[in-house]
This record gives C-alpha cells, structure tokens and sequence, in this order.
C-alpha cells in the first residue's frame, strides 16, 4: 500500500452521520439527530435558480464570488453592524468551506485553536489535516459560559486562533457580553483570530446574540463565516460566505479558488434572493419546538443548559451510568428514537436532540425518549 496524507489517519467519520445511519437502519426509528430544517427551501429562492438557469447562467463565476451577491453580503453585514465591504467578502460552499478555508488558510503545522466545549467537530477535523490542533475550553462547569481563568489556562505561545459559535451547536447556548469580553481581553492586539461561526446567529429566540464581530476594535483579527443552510432551509444548494481582512483576504481568496475555483453561479443568485426573505417564520417554529422539547425535558427530570438559539437542546444523561455512546446505541435498539452522543462534541454525559423535525415526530420521539429514562430508572 502507498502510504497517504499521515494528517487523515486519525480521522473518523461523523458521529452524527454514523448514529443517524444506525437509525436508518433500525425500521421506524425516529431520527433527532440531524441538524436539517425540515422545511422546504421557500419557493421565491428557487424560482431566483430556476430564472437564473433559464437565462443561460451556467458559467464559471468569479473564484470570489458575483460582484451582485458580495455587494449585498456586505451590505447585510454592515445593517447588522460588522462594517463589510463586498471586497472583504468570499463566496464558498457553505459555512463548512468557509470553516475549511479559514482555519487551514492560517494554521500552521504544531499550532493551536480553541475550541469552547462542548462544540462542533468540524473544527478538530480541519485543525488536524493542517497539522495543528484544537483545544477544548471546557465550559460545562461554567454555566456553559467562558471565564477568565479557563480562558488563560488555554491560550499558549502556540495559540492562534478561538473559534466562537453562537448561538451553539450543539447546546444552542448564547455566549454573554462577559464572555465575550473575556475573550476580547484574552487576544486584542495578540496575533491570535477570532473565528466567528455565526451559521445560527439569524434563529435566536433573544432581542440579540451578544458577536464579536460586531466590534470594530477586533477587525483585523476576526474573520466571520456564515451559512444560508440554516436560516432560509437551503442545505442542499450548499452556499455560504466568510469575511475577513484585506491582508488575509489576498491568501485566502487563492487557497479557496484552489479548493473549489467558485460556487455555481446560479446558486449564487438564489443566495442573493435568499438575503431578501424574510426567515422569522421558520424561527417562531423553531421557537415553539424548543418550548415544547424543554417542557417535555423538564418533565422527565433531565436537566440541560437553556436553548435560546439554533434548534438543539443538550440534555445530561451522566445520572444513568451510560456513558453517551451506550445510551444512544441501546435507544435508538430498544426505544426506536436516535440522538448524538455528547462524547461527539467533546462532552461526555450529555446528548444532542435537533428539534428541527416534522411536531408528529418530536412528539413521538420525545415520548420514546421517557419510556426509555423510565426504563433505565426502573432498572437502577
């Protein structure tokens, strides 16, 4: 055999995927384990492709996007208050190029990301095939909050970047002001970024998401990547965008045109359509779920930190001495309900329940979910 990249032997596959396949394979499971909006995309997005398509807009784009769709990017972004220019901005496939993009596009071999747990895996995925690596911010003794002291305990000379995603998957957790003041503190003027994965920052349920990149004194350190999968149900057109620097903009606009040369052009014209619509519908449902699964939750005594975005919710198993991989295998076998082990993102004794499933689902998931604690309570 001819040996390859030795960065991808320590790779694995998704727990997400893996534990969702189980439930596939497992007849009349119901599956709250992906993190995929249950509606359709709206029907003004498609007609945007399909208008696009007619009018003959199958070429190449340009590798940083259409000049129409970076303008109202940045535009967007600047109405929110992280002041954009549409040069600022790179068109990618989804929020997880963005991701690939930035973190490979900085990191060095031996250096060091921090990464608040628990958290998204994408990011110790990407850190290791650059040779680099995360470091888990344990924020489950905090409040699921970052303090001051965890903070200084992880950053080292090796540091170069901590990856902030709020609201958080998969908790849906909102980081405070003074978290994010810990974290301004802790890099300001440091060569360390700040990588702000704000794909659910548009499906919070508060007046507003505290962001860092809404702080101009952070500019030169911060880049933003974002998603339309999520807020306007488009995860299989596969288009997102990141913001960043001029000075980092110039290499990483040439490792993205390596990667992918540009996204499709007429996908491209969707987005822009996209950024028109308005998503507070599909969120006052995501909204409702999440009052329903935290009642239900709440009701079988299982304690978990308060959603107030994204449509996740990490209730504590630890009490059932299972460990999560144990208790999501044995339940999606004998309740026929799947979630994600904790142990996925970096929190062992703890699981994922995505709530961005059909009511008839969530509420015969969720009743699986009781008769299964109650079967292990009996059993204790």
């Amino acid at each position: 055999m001819i040996p390859l990249n030795q960065n991808l032997s320590s790779l694995k596959r998704s727990a997400i995927r893996v534990y969702t396949n189980l439930a596939n394979q497992t007849p009349g499971c119901v599956k709250l384990t992906i993190g995929e909006p249950d509606f359709d995309t709206p029907e003004v997005i498609k007609a945007a492709a399909a208008a696009a398509l007619a009018a003959g807009q199958t070429h190449y784009a340009p590798n940083q996007g259409t000049a129409s769709l970076r303008q109202a990017v940045a535009a967007f972004e600047s109405a929110r208050g992280h002041e954009t220019t549409p040069e600022q901005v790179l068109i990618t496939i989804g929020a997880c190029q963005a991701l690939f993009t930035a973190l490979f596009g900085i990191l060095n071999p031996g250096e060091e990301v921090i990464v608040p747990t628990p958290g998204f895996g994408l990011y110790e995925t990407i850190a290791t095939i650059a040779g680099a690596k995360t470091v888990p911010l344990d924020v489950t003794k905090t409040g699921f909050q970052i303090t001051q002291e965890a903070l200084a305990a992880a950053i080292t000379p090796k540091t170069k970047a901590i990856v902030l995603n709020s609201p958080c998957n998969p908790t849906g957790v909102v980081f405070s002001r003074e978290s994010l003041a810990q974290v301004k503190q802790a890099v300001m003027g440091k060569p360390i970024f700040v990588i702000c994965d704000n794909v659910y920052s548009q499906l919070s349920y508060g007046a507003e998401v505290p962001d860092l990149s809404l702080d101009s004194d952070l500019a030169d350190q911060l880049i933003l990547c974002q998603s339309f999968s999520k807020p306007y149900a488009m995860t299989g057109w596969r288009v997102g965008y990141l913001t960043c620097p001029g000075y980092v903009m110039d290499r990483l606009l040439l490792l993205s045109a390596a990667e992918i040369t540009a996204v499709p052009t007429f996908v491209q014209e969707a987005a822009l359509a996209a950024l028109k619509t308005d998503p507070s519908p599909m969120q006052e449902t995501y909204r409702k779920r999440r009052d329903f699964v935290c009642a239900r939750l709440r009701e079988m005594g299982l304690p978990f930190p308060e959603p107030e975005g994204a449509f996740y919710v990490f209730p504590q198993i630890s009490q059932f001495g299972l460990d999560s991989a144990e208790f999501c295998t044995r339940m999606i076998r004998e309740a026929g309900v799947a979630a994600v082990p904790g142990s996925c993102f970096g929190a062992e004794g703890y699981i994922r329940l995505s709530y961005c499933c059909s009511d008839e689902n969530l509420r015969t998931g969720l009743d699986r979910l009781e008769g299964f604690v109650k079967k292990l309570e009996a059993q204790a």
